[in-house]
């Protein structure tokens, strides 16, 4: 029977098949079949990474399995592994410095312990061998790193981790850790915490931007309200609790501010953000767009790292023009080797290329971790487009990166959801992200595809395009196709007295007459905080006395906006809380008075606030300043059962 089995074996493969399957199923002693398992098992490494020894010592095991054992028959084994080294160097395939070398190696001891890399990938694998696009040695180092920076963690409170690294080409998997093994048991170690859904915090502000530059709602120098905002009882603030007034809408982005992204995604819409979310790739949005809200774009929705790096992916390829293309598929990430990645139809490009680079080149100008910090002054630095996010509680940080070769994602965080108060994405996870990509080859940055955008001419201070009373005007680049048309609406030619000290009139020049310039002035509520956070903003100088029009717009409403609805706190003895009014004036010495339903409440000068106890009702709040110019706001105050 076995003289018939090899017959058959030599007709039906050639020799370097037999030698495989040979190599394949052969016992390499401590119940290890395989030469790629023997690897493992005896040195810790890779077949094709042992040296003339190692290799030596596998190839003679094969006969004689047990000899590899503490304490027994280690003399016969280191003959048999030296006289196979012998004809090796007989025959001329080693060197003397190479045969002197390997006879001077020890034998092996005790077995090692199996590596287990990518445990989260092999408990989904099916039965049998698995062939995977992960890169072995990259995997070795990117959990090396991983388990480095979660000792780090630990002592924060932080037992979880997440990376993936990802080829921009193909969305091929090239490291993948889905935990790490020091979280241990009690910190569910085994949980892949990169397929979770998790709170997404800010890491979905870029696509919104993308979107509203295609739609021609956005450039990127356009300035973008950051002031007090509340919309019904959501009043979404900034990370450093602090309102630059106005921002451009790139640097927002770098930034990462919140309110701005909120009064972006009210005017895009949360259904139409939503809808490109999906096509973008992100399947863990399950609800109905409304009961994400404004909440969306902050971390309201789930998302998982396996998501959200393949959504960064596919940004990186639209920017380099190799996808999609109407009526293509969107291609998800995949790391069996013999499954192509999942896809999506897609009936139109989510984002123009145009967008997807100028997305990509404001996402490089956000400060990088402290190591990081100066790398702008070193030629070999790797420019890296980026984002973190921080949930709500601080239970998720997230930092994504893409060049355009590799898209690399982490996340660090509890896998039970226990927050912690330095779980931030720039101190928990940036950090290794940028220690990921230190371990890739580095790459040139995208090519700007001069073909997808186009020059227009905006104010330079606004962003919006140049109108007649634009002083200073600059050329940004759109992507083509978008429609911007939308003129400044800040800039305006006023008359001042010739010294420049006041504002006035035609009929109150005089015999000295008027001067007339043109100025960039912002509404007052977002002048009351641009003017502290920008130093070069010259506010309008006051009226001429006398002469100042009964209403001239130089005070404004901050809260309640026009129409909002307000729940008011209950306190502890069961009386209706304190809201707080805001507004602004132009004038930073005006006193402005305070009216609620026709009752005076009095009057604020400077920063102006005023805490009342509205009612469950509609209410009419009126503010006059002394000149007698007012504003009035119409807001409704829920009851406890609305």
């Amino acid at each position: 029977m076995e003289t018939w089995a090899a017959l058959r074996l030599e007709l039906f493969h050639t020799k370097a098949e037999l030698l495989l399957m040979y190599a394949e199923r052969a016992p390499f002693g401590a119940n290890v079949v395989g030469v790629e398992a023997a690897g493992f098992r005896w040195f810790g490494r890779r077949s094709q990474d042992l040296s003339w020894a190692e290799a030596a010592t596998l190839a003679v095991l094969p006969n004689s399995p047990g000899l590899v054992h503490p304490g027994r028959s280690r003399d016969e084994l280191g003959r048999k592994r030296d006289a196979l080294l012998g004809y090796l160097h007989a025959q001329g395939d080693m060197d003397e410095w190479d045969y002197r070398s390997a006879l001077a190696e020890p034998l092996p001891l005790e077995p090692k312990a199996m590596p287990s890399l990518a445990p989260q990938l092999a408990a989904k694998a099916k039965s049998g061998a698995t062939d995977t696009t992960l890169d072995y040695a990259l995997q070795l180092r990117a959990t090396a790193a991983a388990e480095r920076h979660a000792a780090r963690l630990a002592g924060q409170g932080i037992a979880n981790l997440a990376a993936l690294i990802v080829r921009v080409r193909d969305g091929s998997v090239a490291a993948y850790i889905g935990n790490v093994r020091s979280a241990g048991e009690a910190g569910s170690n085994m949980v892949d915490c990169a397929a979770a859904p998790r709170s997404s915090g800010s890491i979905l502000k870029p696509f919104l931007y993308a979107a509203m530059l295609d739609s021609g709602e956005l450039t990127p120098s356009r300035l973008v309200p950051d002031i007090p905002t509340r919309v019904g009882s959501y009043s979404p603030e900034n990370n450093l609790k602090s309102y630059a007034g106005a921002a451009r809408a790139d640097e927002a982005l770098a930034r990462s501010l919140n309110v701005p992204f909120v009064r972006l995604l009210r005017g895009y819409g949360v259904e139409r953000f939503a809808s490109l979310l999906k096509r973008q790739g992100f399947t863990t949005l399950k609800r109905a767009p409304a009961d994400y809200g404004l909440t969306l774009i902050l971390g309201g929705a789930e998302a998982t790292l396996v998501d959200a790096v393949g959504a960064y992916a596919h940004l990186a390829r639209i920017a380099l023009g190799q996808e999609p293309k109407p009526g293509a598929q969107f291609s998800g990430i995949h790391w069996r080797a013999d499954e192509p990645a999942a896809t999506g139809s897609l009936a139109q490009a989510p984002f123009s290329r145009g967008a997807a680079y100028l997305t990509l080149d404001a996402l490089t100008k956000l400060g990088r971790p402290a190591d990081e910090a100066s790398w702008q002054e070193y030629a070999s630095s790797l420019k890296v487009a980026w984002k973190t996010g921080t949930s709500f509680g601080s239970r998720d940080a997230w930092a994504i990166g893409v060049t355009r070769d590799y898209a690399v994602a982490v996340w660090a965080g509890n896998a039970s959801g226990e927050g912690r108060p330095g779980l931030k994405g720039t101190d928990a996870a940036a950090p290794l992200l940028f220690d990921l990509f230190g371990l890739l080859a580095r790459a040139p940055w995208f090519p700007e595809p001069s073909g997808a955008l186009t020059a227009i001419t905006v104010c330079a201070y606004s962003g919006y395009v140049a109108g007649p009373d634009c002083a200073d005007i600059q050329r940004v680049n759109v992507p083509v196709g978008a429609v911007v048309d939308e003129p400044c609406p800040y800039c305006r030619t006023v008359h001042l007295t010739p010294d420049g000290l006041y504002q006035t009139r035609a009929e109150c020049a005089g015999a000295e007459g008027y001067v007339s310039e043109k100025r960039f002035a912002l509404p007052p509520a977002i002048e009351w905080y641009y003017r502290r956070a920008s130093m070069g903003y010259r506010p309008l100088p006051p009226w001429q006395p006398g002469c100042a029009p009964a209403q001239e717009g130089n005070l404004e409403f901050i809260a309640p906006e026009e129409g909002s609805a307000l729940y008011v706190p209950i306190e502890l003895d069961g009386e209706p809380g304190m809201t707080v009014f805001r507004a602004a004036h132009r004038s930073l010495g005006a006193r402005l008075f305070w009216h609620l339903d026709g009752d005076y409440l009095g009057s604020t000068q400077g920063d102006h606030r005023m805490e009342a106890r509205p009612l469950p009702g509609l209410h009419q709040l009126l503010i006059i300043d002394e000149a007698g110019a007012s504003a009035t706001r119409t807001f409704l105050v829920l009851a406890r059962d609305d």
